[in-house]
């Protein structure tokens, strides 16, 4: 660097850029200095590189190092400078802070702009704070140019409508669509926030209707548009509805994508439609889309809720065949399916298999084994599940209890059962009717009332103490 001219200085400023978006911001400013020192400051665009690479890693303490001493020895922020800033404290949710910059930007000559108000405001429009971003959007947009309003605005204004929509807020939403439409030209996004509010609000009659509408003004639906539909008509049971959305998006040109995928396929698992299911799972993998886990785990968890371990256990390799690594929800999945058919040394292979893939067995996983060992009778082999998951460290739960309690009622070890339920009362954890109504039933079957009736005095005392907390 020191037989470099300093016209060719622009070289080094390419590569300070460069570095920032590879995330190598550690040879960036090392650059940096190196240019400092022989009295080159590189210009404001570089900084501004440098500094939305901070904030993309969550940096924002040298991010905010940077900005000073951009406002001591130069070069000068700009407004994409603030902007670059305010979305970092924004991806880290603190929006305060990102306020905080924007009342500064004023005192350092700044004029925020349309850019500005549209991170804000959907900062705060994620938080539910759909007002002050009314407000915010207003003191903006009085103080900016008409032609910026004109070209930026749709933006801001569709977030703030989306904000109402999730809000419940019809009327307002309503009253910024005809905004939109009276001031700006309506695109596609502004369409699919629309028809998402009526999806929201379940008035699909609307939702529809505004569909047929932006047909008609020659704006083509998108991917988005349709995992829309799909999403809410599979959340309201009507999946031959939502299959033939699915149908109809190819003949308007448009592919289905994983989302269109994921929505219709978890869909149909939750009403126990594996069948299905595994059909669209097998055209994902046709059209070389490899779903993501939740996918696998949907249909794995599905088929064996049904009793089809072999299919299960099927899908579980074919996963593994696409290259996606099974993790604890998959096993949890197919232990559960083998403790429900009686299958305790299956469940525990299982288990074993999970330790060899390298992932570690979790409270749900001995829960399931716990419960399955309990179901069976093996009460003494429950205890030692119980006492393996205390030495590798997991804390039991309300359900390993409750389950303990069931297995030592079914063989007749009532006392032990008391003395589990005593452990759950000295603990902290959250407690439920079931403990009681377990053992208030095995009493009543004993024929031992008053016993039973203590239970159940025990169980009005710990709920009254729970209702007064």
């Amino acid at each position: 660097m020191g037989c470099t001219p300093k016209a060719n200085y622009s070289e080094h400023m390419d590569i300070i850029r460069g570095l920032s978006v590879d995330g190598k911001l550690g040879s960036a400013f090392w650059l940096r200095r190196k240019m400092i020192k022989k009295g080159i400051i590189p210009d404001v665009s570089t900084h501004n590189y440098l500094l939305n690479g901070l904030c993309k890693a969550g940096d924002l303490e040298m991010a905010n190092w940077l900005i000073r001493e951009m406002l001591e020895m130069g070069p000068s922020p700009n407004c994409a400078t603030y902007n670059t800033f305010i979305k970092g404290y924004c991806l880290l949710d603190n929006v305060d802070k990102a306020l905080y910059v924007f009342s500064t930007m004023g005192n350092n000559g700044i004029r925020p702009n349309i850019i500005t108000c549209n991170i804000l405001v959907h900062a705060l429009c994620k938080k539910g704070l759909v007002e002050n971003a009314k407000k915010l959007l207003e003191e903006i947009l009085d103080d900016d140019d008409d032609d910026d309003k004109t070209d930026s605005g749709i933006i801001t204004l569709t977030t703030l409508m989306d904000g109402y929509f999730k809000n419940g807020n019809m009327i307002q939403a309503l009253s910024l669509w005809v905004d939109i439409q009276r001031n700006t030209e309506v695109d596609v996004v502004a369409y699919n926030v629309l028809i998402h509010g009526f999806c929201l609000s379940r008035q699909m009659n609307f939702a529809y209707g505004y569909l047929c509408e932006m047909t008609k003004r020659g704006l083509l639906p998108d991917v988005f548009t349709y995992n829309t539909l799909i999403s809410v008509l599979c959340k309201e049971g009507k999946f031959e509805e939502a299959c033939n959305i699915y149908g109809i998006m190819p003949r308007m040109g448009i592919t289905p994508d994983e989302v269109s995928y994921k929505i219709i396929i978890q869909g149909l698992c939750i009403s126990g439609d594996v069948v299905t299911a595994h059909e669209f799972l097998l055209s994902m993998l046709e059209k070389l889309m490899v779903p993501e886990p939740l996918v696998w785990n949907s249909i794995i968890d599905c088929h064996g809720r049904y009793g089809d371990l072999s299919n299960a256990v099927f899908v579980k390799d074919q996963m593994s065949a696409f290259g996606v690594q099974p993790n604890a929800y998959t096993y949890n999945a197919l232990i559960h399916a083998q403790v429900k058919g009686g299958n305790i040394i299956d469940a525990l292979s299982l288990e074993k298999e999970m330790l060899l893939s390298g992932l570690s067995p979790d409270v749900v996983t001995y829960n399931l084994l716990i419960g399955g060992a309990c179901n069976l009778g093996h009460i003494e082999f429950a205890i030692e599940l119980y006492h393996k998951m205390l030495r590798i460290g997991l804390d039991p739960d309300i359900f390993t209890y409750t389950e303990l309690i069931r297995g030592n009622c079914k063989i007749g070890n009532i006392k032990e059962a008391e003395k589990v339920l005593v452990r759950i009362q000295a603990s902290s954890l959250p407690i439920d009717h079931v403990p009681f109504q377990i053992l208030f039933k095995k009493y009543c079957k004993m024929r031992e009332p008053d016993r039973a009736c203590d239970i159940y005095q025990k169980w009005l005392a710990r709920r009254n103490m729970s209702c007064s907390l």
